[in-house]
C-alpha cells in the first residue's frame, strides 16, 4: 500500500512533514481530529486495564481451581495436534490441553482391563522385591 510519505525520497522530509511549526499556518480541523483521537484512546485506557485485570484474575482462579490437576508435557503427532485444535475451534474445549486431558481420561477408562492387569503385575513385582530384600537382609545378619 502506498502513502504520500513512501513516495518521498528523504526520510527526514517525511518526519518534518509531521511536525507542526509555530510560524506555519495549520489546519485546525486536522489538529482537532488528532486531539479527539488521542482523547478517545486515553478514555479507553482504564477499560483496557480493567480487562487485563479481569484476565489475570481468571487465570489465577483457574490455576487455584486446578491445584489437583497435574501438568504433563506430551509429544503428539501432527494429526493429533490438528484434531485437538479442531475440538478447540469447534468450541468443545477451551484449550488443546483440556481436549488432550479429556481424551487421555477417556482412553484410560476404555482400557480399564489393561490397567487392572498392570496393577496385578505391579503387585507381584512389589512382592518379589520385598522377598529379595528379605533374602538380602537374612544374608547381612549371618
Amino acid at each position: 500500500m502506498s502513502t504520500s510519505f513512501e513516495s518521498q525520497t528523504n526520510g527526514s522530509e517525511a518526519k518534518d512533514e509531521l511536525l507542526v511549526h509555530h510560524d506555519e499556518p495549520t489546519d485546525e480541523g486536522d489538529r482537532s481530529t488528532v486531539g479527539s483521537s488521542v482523547r478517545d484512546m486515553a478514555a479507553r485506557i482504564p477499560e483496557q486495564l480493567s480487562a487485563i485485570g479481569r484476565d489475570i484474575s481468571r487465570t489465577i482462579e483457574r490455576a487455584i481451581a486446578a491445584k489437583d490437576d497435574y501438568m504433563l508435557a506430551v509429544k503428539v503427532s501432527q494429526d493429533a495436534q490438528i484434531k485437538l485444535g479442531q475440538l478447540v475451534q469447534a468450541g468443545v474445549f477451551g484449550t488443546r490441553a483440556e481436549a488432550a486431558a479429556f481424551l487421555i481420561d477417556e482412553g484410560i477408562k476404555t482400557q480399564g482391563s489393561l490397567f487392572e492387569r498392570v496393577e496385578q503385575k505391579l503387585g507381584e513385582i512389589e512382592r518379589l522385591r520385598a522377598e529379595l530384600r528379605g533374602m538380602v537382609g537374612e544374608n547381612k545378619s549371618t
